[in-house]
């Protein structure tokens, strides 16, 4: 008789299934090899490897039995949207793996939820583990479903605003906000308190963000990369989150760098010289100041709520000349 942690298929091949955990979060029990799984999706060995290793996973043995129905339905689904025209075939695998990189950090973060919930336990008894699992994976999945629509709804609404909505590059405000001193936190602060920090940094960023309109693109480490829809809103943004970091005990201060330009929009980040033009004013940038380029100076000298100060031309790498100002509220 197999133990809990193994179970047999039909063919009688091995598959390890601790606890019942993997069948819960897959949900069904593994059946199919690789190669069996792309026979019955019909779809060439090769390129449902590709797609797999796009999206981040690790290589499966031959041999391994390591897949259910859910990864064909997935893999037919994916390959019937290049089928039906609805993206090139060049772009099937970067629509995996963009897609992949969301997901992993939301499957991350969502761990972090069982271990604080279980504790020890998650560790260490693992049919409590899948309990808890199985009651708690389908909630999260209706409402990742619901903000899905909703940001995919805001994101609609933000292009069709757009004067021509079909093209990726737009003029837009790109800006960082760096936390100060990070390499002395990791060094200083233990990991429960690095990352209470993190998080009321992320929160904030979030919410200030939100509140002027804006969009947090993604977050790295110690550093927030956001995009805002007008001049005013993106100042707004950088001058707010100062505020609310001085008035937080446990955040260090930031150095926020902003630049407007054209900005290449793909599968949810950020390209092109104006990004890159924000990030070395933000290495620029003093603790509690923000820096903007030309671009998005010019505008903001016209609006009686700002006041800008030149630091005159930067010795930036790549960038010859690049001018910035400090942004400030006029008193």
């Amino acid at each position: 008789m197999c133990s809990l942690s193994e179970r047999t298929d039909d063919s009688g091949r091995t598959r390890a299934d601790p606890g019942g955990v993997h069948r819960v979060l897959l949900g069904d029990a593994p059946r199919y090899t690789k190669a069996e799984v792309a026979r019955v999706a019909e779809v060439e060995l090769s390129r449902a490897e590709q797609l797999w290793q796009a999206m981040g996973f690790a290589h499966v043995a031959d041999d391994e039995v390591a897949f259910t129905d859910a990864d064909v339905d997935a893999l037919r689904m994916l390959v019937q949207l290049v089928s039906a025209e609805v993206i090139t075939p060049e772009m099937e695998t970067a629509v995996a793996r963009s897609l992949a990189r969301t997901m992993a950090r939301l499957a991350d973060w969502q761990l972090d939820i069982f271990r604080s919930v279980l504790g020890e336990t998650f560790a260490t008894d693992r049919q409590t583990t899948a309990e808890f699992a199985e009651a708690v994976v389908p909630v999260m999945g209706r409402l990742q479903e619901y903000v899905w629509r909703r940001h995919l709804a805001a994101a609609a609404s933000r292009e069709l605003t757009r004067n021509d909505p079909r093209t990726q590059v737009h003029t837009q405000v790109v800006g960082f906000a760096d936390l100060v001193g990070y390499t002395r936190l990791i060094r200083d602060f233990s990991e429960i308190e690095l990352g209470r920090l993190i998080d009321e940094f992320e929160d904030l960023a979030t919410r200030v963000v939100a509140q002027n309109h804006g969009q947090i693109v993604k977050t790295v480490g110690d550093e927030v990369l956001f995009v805002a829809p007008s001049e005013a809103a993106a100042a707004e943004i950088g001058l707010r989150l100062h505020e609310m970091i001085a008035a937080a005990t446990d955040v260090p201060p930031l150095r926020i760098g902003m630049a407007m330009g054209p900005v290449l929009g793909r599968f949810g980040d950020v390209y092109g010289s104006t990004v890159n033009i924000a990030s070395r004013l933000t290495s620029l940038a003093k603790p509690a100041t923000v820096l903007v380029d030309a671009e998005l100076a010019a505008p903001l000298r016209e609006d009686a709520r700002y006041d800008l100060t030149p630091i005159g031309a930067t010795k930036v790498r790549g960038f010859r000349g690049l001018r910035a100002w400090v942004l400030r509220r006029c008193e």
